[in-house]
């Protein structure tokens, strides 16, 4: 820091420092600052310095050292005013300053830095000489530091000195100790090995005569262990066949069982609605009745033709659903894609489920709802509504693959309706016997 500011004659303004303020001047130079800081209005403040008017005097000496040093050292008439301010806290320190005799019993570093701001004649020297004075004493302190280490490692290796001394007489006696009792250990030893010798040459021929034994009896176990395993073995071939033949036995008859008793439910619900449908009396038929003729107020063959319903007509489900032991099956998603794709699979599942619910009650029709596993991110946690069994394909089979079987398993001639716009879904059931219905049609009967 240099200090370039003039000042009147005979002061110390024409004084320069040529070499930077020592860090414990500098330090204290910054504290005086910041403490008369506080004591100046906002205008007598330099621009640089003004944003830190408000800060405790310990922050601001932290955070604004720098920008007070330097405004300190560039702007002489600030410089003025914290002198001022010096010169009222510690006025015996200034007056000793001013008339060129410093304290002798006054810190080196308080002289620094008051003549640094007050600026006397020869304020140069007495920044030097504290500087110097500064350096005196931390090499003092340093080797006075380093003195009393040396002493302190000193009286630590006498310790480790005296603890190796000690430590190695105790050790020269464990080791004459332990020397004592290994001799007499092996002299115990040479005796025990002896009397080793002559139990392994007895244990040789115990050996001997039990590997003999043992021999003998591992033939006879090994030969009745084979005999044992053929005969298990014959006998679990045994036992897979008769419970192979029981199962086939049962799974066919149960199986055939549950399909003609299912076609014979169906034939006598058939024949029970045709007889409401035709309503015949509970007399014998008239042999003139048997004559072809038109009756007044009989519906004609055209009048029953334009009755006929449409393909699109919900009206048909009903007659379809209505036949005796009916059976919906539903192509879930090609039937939920068609109403309203919009929507999450989820919801567009729970939609359907209970519209298909409602359906099931009405009709009294079974109803089962297929659904391609395949989309599925993972298995499906879900409660089937009452009246609807709900099936997903496995992995590696479609909808449609399933649906197909659902159809198969069906004894011929019960009524089954597949609702589904795939056209190879509906083609495909057609063939073995069930009754194809398009997907808008299911939508409308049940909107």
């Amino acid at each position: 820091m240099v200090e370039t500011a003039g000042g009147g004659p005979g002061d110390g303004a024409a004084e320069v420092l040529d070499r930077p303020l020592p860090d414990g001047v500098r330090r204290r130079v910054v504290q005086i600052v910041s403490d008369g800081f506080g004591g100046l209005t906002l205008g007598e403040l330099p621009a640089q310095l003004r944003q830190y008017a408000r800060f405790a005097p310990n922050r601001r000496a932290k955070f604004a050292g720098n920008a007070m040093a330097a405004a300190l050292e560039t702007d002489p008439l600030f410089r003025q005013r914290i002198g001022e301010k010096l010169r009222e806290a510690q006025p015996e320190l200034s007056g000793a300053l001013d008339s060129g005799s410093p304290p002798p019993a006054a810190d080196p570093l308080d002289v620094a830095a008051a003549a640094y701001v007050l600026r006397p004649a020869g304020w140069v020297k007495l920044v030097t000489a504290a500087g110097e004075e500064a350096l005196r004493a931390d090499a003092e302190r340093a080797d006075e530091e380093s003195r009393a280490e040396l002493e302190r490692l000193r009286e630590q290796l006498d310790r480790s000195r005296e603890q190796t001394r000690t430590e190695t007489e105790r050790l020269r006696t464990e080791l004459e100790t332990a020397r004592k009792e290994a001799e007499a250990l092996h002299r115990k030893l040479r005796a025990a090995l002896s009397d080793v010798k002559r139990g392994e040459a007895a244990l040789r021929k115990a050996q001997a005569e039990m590997e003999a034994v043992r021999s003998e009896g591992q033939a006879q176990v090994s030969a009745a262990e084979s005999e044992t395993r053929r005969l298990k073995a014959r006998l679990a071939e045994t036992e897979a066949a008769l419970e192979a033949g029981r199962k086939a036995a049962r799974e066919g008859r149960s199986v055939e069982d549950m399909r003609v008793r299912l076609l014979l439910d169906t034939v006598l619900d058939a024949a029970q609605g045709l007889r409401r449908e035709l309503a015949l009396p509970p007399v014998s038929v008239r042999p003139a009745e048997t004559v072809d003729a038109v009756e007044p107020g009989r519906m004609s063959p055209k009048d029953i033709a334009a009755r006929a319903l449409s393909e699109h007509d919900p009206a048909i489900l009903d007659q379809l659903l209505a036949l005796p032991q009916a059976h919906l099956v539903v192509d879930g998603y090609n039937v939920t894609k068609t109403g309203y794709p919009q929507m999450p699979l989820e919801k567009q599942r729970l939609r359907l489920l209970g519209q298909l619910s409602q359906l099931a009650a009405q009709t009294g029709a079974e109803v089962t709802c297929v659904f391609d596993g395949a989309e599925l991110a993972a298995p499906v946690l879900l409660a089937p509504p009452r009246g609807v069994r709900v099936l997903f394909s496995k992995p590696g089979v479609t909808a449609d693959e399933l649906i197909r079987q659902l159809v198969r398993a069906e004894p011929p001639g019960r009524p089954v309706i597949v609702a589904s716009t795939d056209r190879e879904v509906a083609d495909g059931v057609a063939r073995v016997g069930a009754r194809p219905v398009a997907s808008a049609v299911l939508l409308k009967r049940l909107s």
